[in-house]
Order: C-alpha cells, then sequence, then structure tokens
C-alpha cells in the first residue's frame, strides 16, 4: 500500500528530506509535493502528485486547463506547475547545440572519435540549423546493406527535421571515404531530396579530424 502524506514523520516529508539529504534522493512524487505544498481534505498531497505525474507522462505539453480537471489542485498550485515547466523549457533553449560550420559537427562528435569500431551517428536539425536529437543508428563496418534509409527517415520525421547530417568514424585514422561511403551518402541526398529533408553535411572522424563527403 503506498504511504500518504499526512501518515509520514515530519523527517520524512519531502521537503525536510531535500534539506537533510538533497534533491536527488527525492522520487518524482515527492518533488511535484513540495511544489503544489499541500492537499486538500479529502485528497491526500501524494495522491493529487500523483494524478499530475500521470498527465505530464500522457501529455509533454501539457497545460493549465490540463491540470486544474485535477480535483484539489486548483489554478494557483496548477499555475506553479505550467510556470516551472516553462521556466525549465526557456533556460534548456540556452544551451541548445546549434551547427555553423563542420567543425561544430567534429566537436560535437568527441565521444565516436577514437571507437575501435565504426559508428553511424545521425543528427536531426531544425530549420534554423539547431540540434533536435543526436543518435548512434548502429556500430559495425559501413556498408550499404546496414544503413537503412527507412530508419534514418523514420527518425528524421518522428523529429520533424528540417535537416539531417551523418556521420561516421573511421577506426583506422584514414579520413578518405570509401566506394561505400560515397554510394551511401548519394543515396541518403536523394532520399532526403523526394522527402523534403535536406542532407546537410556526412562527415567522417577520427581522432586525427574530420573530413567532409559533402
Amino acid at each position: 500500500m503506498k504511504k500518504k502524506f499526512k501518515d509520514l514523520k515530519d523527517f520524512d516529508k519531502p521537503r525536510e528530506k531535500l534539506l537533510k539529504k538533497g534533491e536527488k534522493v527525492l522520487n518524482n512524487i515527492e518533488l511535484l509535493s513540495i511544489i503544489i505544498g499541500s492537499g486538500i481534505k479529502g485528497r491526500d498531497l501524494y495522491k493529487i502528485s500523483e494524478d499530475i505525474l500521470n498527465i505530464i507522462k500522457d501529455k509533454k505539453d501539457f497545460n493549465l486547463d490540463d491540470l486544474v480537471k485535477i480535483e484539489g489542485l486548483g489554478r494557483v498550485k496548477a499555475s506553479r506547475i505550467v510556470a516551472a515547466k516553462e521556466l525549465f523549457k526557456r533556460l534548456s533553449k540556452e544551451d541548445e547545440f546549434k551547427i555553423r560550420r563542420p567543425e561544430d559537427v567534429y566537436s560535437f562528435l568527441y565521444e565516436i572519435r577514437d571507437k575501435k569500431q565504426e559508428h553511424f551517428v545521425l543528427i536531426t536539425l531544425d530549420g534554423a540549423h539547431r540540434v533536435i536529437k543526436k543518435r548512434t543508428l548502429f556500430i559495425g563496418t559501413l556498408t550499404q546493406s546496414i544503413v537503412h534509409l527507412r530508419e534514418i527517415f523514420a527518425y528524421a520525421l518522428e523529429d520533424r527535421a528540417a535537416s539531417i547530417i551523418v556521420a561516421h568514424n573511421h577506426p583506422s585514422g584514414n579520413l578518405r571515404p570509401s566506394e561505400d561511403d560515397l554510394l551511401i551518402t548519394e543515396k541518403i541526398r536523394e532520399a532526403g531530396n523526394l522527402m523534403g529533408i535536406e542532407l546537410l553535411d556526412h562527415i567522417i572522424v577520427s581522432k586525427e579530424g574530420f573530413k567532409r563527403i559533402g
């Protein structure tokens, strides 16, 4: 049976735990309960927090109207959560990585430069060339049979990307593109042109540097 907030000892309440042990020891419901502050008669604070968490999980872009439907929350407490969400969103945007030149891509791929196996990476970007997401699609020797266009563009569509960059490392350190590298690049470019998602670059990286395939 889940604990109720009203049954907790003072030392075990979220705010007291945070002050004594830090925020990392708290679970999501406990963190939400600190933001809300209190429940109402007949609606335990933890139960209200659980209802909020369910909405957040089901609808990432939730708003005030979604939250005020929760019994015991009210507009004032709901507005605190919406304000916290908006603040986090704005601060997160300040850390967005924007691709301005090939050197930016190279610095963004630091983790695969000296890998012993080839890693094929997809970077999706918005219309302002800001990185939406970086994914390692597969690990192993790069061949036409391994690179699946369907997988590349499924992720690009999922991210609503305006353009993409693909990259892979050469463990040997030799940055010269292989015949397969050139053919794969052309296939991705052609598919992107058909789908309206531009291939900005295919870049080979190693610990020695990088080379653009184009």
